[in-house]
């Protein structure tokens, strides 16, 4: 043993010591020894696989950029500020979100942000409550799209702000992005309005609005939709959509397969998680006749 370098537990855990301490302080090894010295920690049973899983989901969050999270411009849920609350609230229900951009004449004119349980004080006023949506809304927060996330996410932390407008390098309106968007790139999923228990694989919110698990066996929702999805090919809704995709889809992606309306809802870069539903107007009487027969026995 050298002088000054005791070693009580034999060779191996101080060579261990050396190869972690040497990657933290900056000495010569590049991101992919820590990788593995940290992969060869969680095999020790000295971190944990949701501690390993977060440390990586932190390391790759610096390295993204909010292009790659961003939910689309195409596919963000708006109010126009025209329009009344009566007019607007059905697609506040319906989107399940607690968060809106408010837009002028186009999605390129992002005028504030409106939080559903602002909406609250007005409904609870009654008809005689008066509304002007600009007494409501909060400022908007615009964000370049090669901002980085976890740079993103510390302005997220200190200007108390959970949603961003993305804006592509000739100003226009790219998309949007949410506090939740980053956070889930570091621990996984985030319970939200959507999750579904366990055991089910369909929610239903309406007679045309529903939540799908991809897992769900298309034997399983032929059945309860009354469809004649083919399962030749696949077995599960999750396969069939993305094979009718062509390629792996992400969050806010929409795609139509037998008048049934599928919208990404959570999915990540192996596979799709869960899928918002909306039937079709000649679908949507036939399921309601097979729900309320499924109901009466």
């Amino acid at each position: 043993m050298k002088e000054g370098r005791p070693n009580s537990g034999g060779g191996e855990p101080r060579s261990w010591f050396e190869k972690i301490t040497q990657a933290l302080t900056g000495e010569p090894r590049d991101r992919k020894e820590l990788v593995e010295l940290l992969r060869d920690s969680e095999q020790r049973n000295l971190l944990e696989a949701d501690s390993l899983a977060m440390i990586e989901g932190v390391m790759q969050v610096s390295e993204m950029h909010v292009r790659d999270i961003m939910i689309p411009r195409s596919q963000m849920e708006v109010i126009n500020q025209n329009l009344t609350p009566e007019e607007f609230l059905p697609a506040v229900i319906k989107s399940g979100h607690s968060r809106f951009p408010v837009i002028g004449e186009n999605r390129d004119e992002i005028e504030g942000i409106l939080l559903a349980k602002d909406l609250l004080g007005y409904f609870a006023e009654g008809e005689n409550a008066k509304f002007d949506i600009k007494d409501l809304m909060r400022t908007p927060i615009f964000i370049p799209e090669s901002k980085r996330l976890n740079v993103l996410l510390n302005e997220f932390r200190s200007n108390r702000n959970h949603m961003a407008i993305v804006i592509d390098e000739y100003g226009g309106v790219a998309g949007l992005v949410t506090i939740e968007d980053v956070l889930e790139q570091i621990v996984g999923e985030i319970e939200d309005e959507y999750d579904i228990d366990e055991d089910t694989f369909i929610m239903k919110y309406s007679n045309d609005h529903f939540s799908v698990k991809a897992l769900t066996p298309i034997e399983e929702f032929n059945e309860y939709f009354d469809a004649s999805l083919s399962e030749d090919e696949f077995d599960t809704i999750g396969g069939l959509i993305m094979n009718s995709f062509g390629h792996l889809p992400s969050r806010g992606e929409s795609i139509d397969i037998d008048g049934f309306h599928f919208t990404i809802l959570r999915a990540d870069k192996r596979r799709i998680h869960l899928v918002q539903l909306t039937i079709g107007a000649g679908r949507e009487e036939k399921s309601s006749e097979v729900l309320n027969s499924n109901r009466e026995h």
